[in-house]
């Protein structure tokens, strides 16, 4: 089987499934084919007549975890001719249609899990953790699925990163930085590893000729890939096995990973027809002209989760342009309530709104630093509590994390987000703004007491 593995995958997926190791974690670069290797390792090893354990496979979602075995019966097809020849059927063919489980004929089998912790309670055989640092709780995870080995069969733990304050990170760090008590066989792949290795060839092997990387040399292709993501903070973890650095963000990554829609959700989530009935929904906006983000975020209440049902971006777009895309949310019968960013440019926005819906369902809110700190923590109240779903996206988790809490020199409080070519943290704040609108009523917010403030300043001089 070893031949088949060096020409079929490239060294250092090579390098990870002839690693036999009883305990294996990676951190990888995405989409450079780590799950697939270690699909055909878990059939390498179901192959051997002398394999008596399981293998259990989970992964963010129960979707990923079956692709998983769609995987491995892919390979096994691909094996069975050459072990038929020998004499040994490779597949037990009363048990291959089930869609999380695939059985060999030495009565052992491979299958998928749910993302449920409790899943891997009771459960014998080698255990493969795919993209574990997006499990919402990780350490339980580890806690349960390590004894599972204790008779045999191989614990393997991979993953890109997902911030920094997490136990994936905390497990490389102890096996790439510490005394490695656990005894794990480390592995790291970056984009920059795969491409030495040979990683582009093999993707223009997929490629028509149309596409533009067909024609890409190594260094064009890595440019293009760090190009196309939202800042270097989000290349360098996605790509280059750099955690972001969860000590200064006031939104962490394991928040925004655990409310973020599960992998069979993700084609769902977004309305397209403003006219279907819908529960309560809030709409936050927050207004550019130039070089920022005009963005729209629409969440829909059921029960007490905030779903995201749209996310529109607009840039350099002319007002009336943005109005145009208004009016088409005004369509909607259970639009409750609209904030509106009416800080500057955003004044005369929010007031042609107030003309042209019911003006007691739309506010205008003055970011200033003020605001700005309740807007903030309200946002990230819902995370904490797991009580909003959002799509799972890179830009939006970048300027989820953008978002600075700092402290001036007067002892002033200001949230700050980096500019860049991802905007100035626009989609946050248009998340704010409609989990705003979704509070109200529900508390007395610093927002509230500042209208109450102006009305009696008012009558005063009155």
């Amino acid at each position: 089987m070893k031949s088949v593995a060096q020409n079929f995958f490239l060294p250092y997926q090579v390098n990870w499934i002839l690693d036999n190791s009883r305990l294996k974690i990676l951190e990888k670069s995405r989409q450079i084919g780590m799950t697939l290797a270690t699909a055909y390792g878990a059939v390498r090893r179901h192959v051997s007549r002398q394999n008596n354990y399981d293998s259990w496979i989970t992964s963010r979602d129960e979707l990923q975890a079956k692709l998983f075995i769609d995987d491995c019966k892919k390979f096994a097809k691909i094996l069975s001719p050459a072990c038929n020849f020998f004499g040994h059927r490779l597949i037990c063919e009363d048990r291959t249609e089930s869609s999380t489980s695939l059985g060999f004929s030495n009565g052992t089998s491979i299958n998928s899990l749910s993302s449920n912790v409790n899943a891997q309670a009771g459960k014998r055989g080698s255990r493969i953790l795919d993209e574990f640092a997006l499990h919402g709780d990780q350490k339980t995870l580890y806690t349960i699925a390590f004894p599972g080995i204790t008779w045999g069969g191989q614990l393997e733990i991979l993953s890109t990163h997902r911030g920094s304050n997490n136990f994936f990170n905390k497990l490389i760090c102890e096996v790439r930085d510490g005394e490695n008590r656990k005894n794990f066989s480390y592995h790291r792949v970056t984009l920059q590893d795969a491409l030495e290795h040979g990683f582009l060839d093999k993707l223009k092997m997929q490629m028509s000729e149309s596409d533009e990387r067909a024609q890409m040399a190594d260094s064009e292709y890595f440019d293009a890939v760090r190009n196309s993501c939202p800042d270097e903070e989000s290349f360098l973890q996605e790509y280059m096995c750099v955690p972001a650095d969860d000590r200064s963000a006031f939104i962490t990554s394991d928040m925004v990973a655990t409310c973020e829609y599960q992998a069979d959700e993700q084609n769902s989530w977004e309305l397209h027809d403003f006219s279907v009935d819908t529960s309560d929904c809030f709409l936050g906006i927050d207004i550019a002209r130039n070089h920022d983000l005009t963005v729209f975020w629409l969440l829909e209440k059921r029960d007490d989760i905030l779903c995201t049902r749209k996310v529109l971006t607009m840039q350099n777009a002319p007002f009336a342009e943005q109005e145009a895309k208004l009016q088409k949310f005004f369509a909607m019968k259970n639009l409750k309530r609209i904030c509106i960013d009416q800080t500057g440019i955003g004044r005369q926005f929010f007031e042609r709104a107030s003309e042209n819906f019911w003006k007691y369902r739309v506010e205008g809110i003055t970011f200033t630093n003020r605001t700005k700190e309740e807007l903030a923590y309200q946002l990230r109240e819902v995370f904490e509590k797991k009580l909003i779903k959002i799509p799972g996206d890179d830009f939006i988790r970048a300027d989820l994390r953008s978002v600075r809490r700092e402290t001036t020199f007067a002892g002033n409080v200001r949230f700050a987000g980096d500019r860049g070519k991802n905007g100035h943290a626009d989609r946050f704040w248009a998340l704010a703004l409609a989990i705003h609108a979704a509070n109200i009523g529900k508390r007395q917010s610093v927002l509230h007491f500042e209208k109450i403030e102006r009305k009696t300043r008012r009558e005063e001089f009155l």
